[in-house]
């Protein structure tokens, strides 16, 4: 019976000191001031989804380097309001489903508040559904649909943000560049109607083109797993058309290009961002152009700082350093905009820091960025030229 006395004083004893050993506060609950910053010493997760596998793996590792590269210049300078960032990263194959079962991963698994992704926009789309309605902020560095920051009513979503230009923009600068510079007054478009990315730039590059006397002379669609383009190039070869549009992925182009030189077609093919990937065929896209979003020649202190610091940290199987894509510059800007965000707000309280994004002031590697009612910023657009020696600076389009 002593015994038993003895030791249930111990265990007294030790859970009072217990009890006066100081332990970490929690984050701030959804509702709190914005003065209330979370303890020093914690952790903020911040979630990555990109297509690491599937059909665009190159959009994926350049969209993660990218993140994380911003997110080791915070965590050296001291974290984020006290806190350790640090990175959960999913393999969202830039289609829909795997994005959508990544996105509820790291929501209810790994309980992350903040996503950098997805790239594609079909992919992003699904995914801002979630996270939107489940109250996370979501940036998604490239996604260019509109309807990844809108609602199917027209209205905003609150927790969406992006941090490239959108595909009525970059549609409008295509078709101005084909016509300004390229004298085009012709044009066919190849589109794959399952992609909303292709679509919309479609779309909206049929719109600008015709608005401004130009004639379409064709249109035809494919599906993302076809390899043969034969009959589509020989109706292109048929209609003579000054310039071909192709707003698909690098992979894509480079199937379509390369028969297309085979079978002798010289119309200049013009796409949009999505030809931006180191595994383009310059070889066969030559003689092609595309808007983009930044370019690593551009003089700006911002973008040359920028591509030293990406090649010192990351190297190619030779050693050499990378040149980071438009993908990386937009992760790279997306990570910064959604951190200098909770900076500002003071609290890592989702619907404080919304708005405190809405109105943010941010200097990025590819432009000034702030964000308009519908969370989308406006831009000029970079047109690179494709070179059988690599991608070169064309100009600068303000449509």
């Amino acid at each position: 019976m002593r015994s038993f006395k003895i030791l249930s004083l111990v265990i007294a004893l030790t859970m009072l000191l217990s009890a006066c050993t100081a332990v970490p506060a929690a984050a701030p609950a959804a509702g709190e001031p914005a003065a209330a910053a979370p303890a020093a010493g914690g952790e903020l997760k911040i979630a990555i989804l990109a297509p690491l596998s599937g059909p665009v793996p190159t959009f994926g590792l350049m969209t993660r380097d990218g993140a994380l590269l911003a997110i080791d210049e915070w965590n050296a300078k001291g974290g984020v309001l006290g806190q350790t960032v640090s990175a959960v990263v999913e393999d969202s194959q830039c289609t829909p489903d795997p994005a959508v079962n990544a996105a509820n991963k790291v929501i209810d698994q790994d309980g992350v508040k903040y996503i950098i992704g997805e790239v594609c926009s079909k992919a992003s789309i699904p995914v801002s559904e979630i996270a939107n309605a489940k109250g996370v902020i979501m940036i998604s560095p490239t996604s260019t649909n509109p309807d990844v920051t809108v609602n199917a009513d027209g209205t905003t979503k609150d927790f969406v943000y992006r941090a490239c230009f959108i595909d009525p923009f970059q549609g409008k600068v295509g078709a101005k560049f084909a016509m300004d510079s390229l004298g085009a007054k012709t044009a066919f478009i190849m589109l794959d109607q399952a992609n909303d990315y292709t679509k919309g730039l479609a779309q909206f590059f049929e719109e600008s083109f015709t608005a401004a006397g130009g004639t379409i002379v064709g249109t035809e669609s494919y599906t993302a797993q076809d390899t043969d383009f034969s009959t589509i190039l020989a109706k292109i070869a048929e209609a003579n058309p000054d310039v071909v549009y192709l707003p698909d992925y690098y992979n894509i182009v480079n199937l379509v290009t390369k028969q297309a030189k085979e079978k002798g077609i010289t119309a200049p093919f013009v796409g949009g961002d999505g030809w931006d990937s180191a595994d383009l065929d310059n070889a066969a896209a030559a003689g092609g152009y595309f808007t983009n979003h930044y370019s690593p020649e551009d003089p700006r202190p911002e973008v040359q700082n920028f591509v030293k610091t990406f090649g010192e940290k990351y190297k190619d199987d030779s050693g050499n350093p990378k040149v980071p894509d438009a993908l990386a510059v937009l992760a790279y800007d997306a990570t910064n905009l959604m951190l200098q965000g909770i900076t500002e707000a003071g609290t890592v309280d989702t619907a404080t820091v919304k708005d405190a994004l809405s109105k943010i002031q941010y200097d990025g590697v590819s432009g000034k960025i702030s964000f308009d009612a519908q969370h989308n910023p406006i831009k000029s657009a970079t047109i690179l030229e494709v070179t059988a020696d690599g991608i070169k600076f064309k100009e600068v389009v303000n449509p």
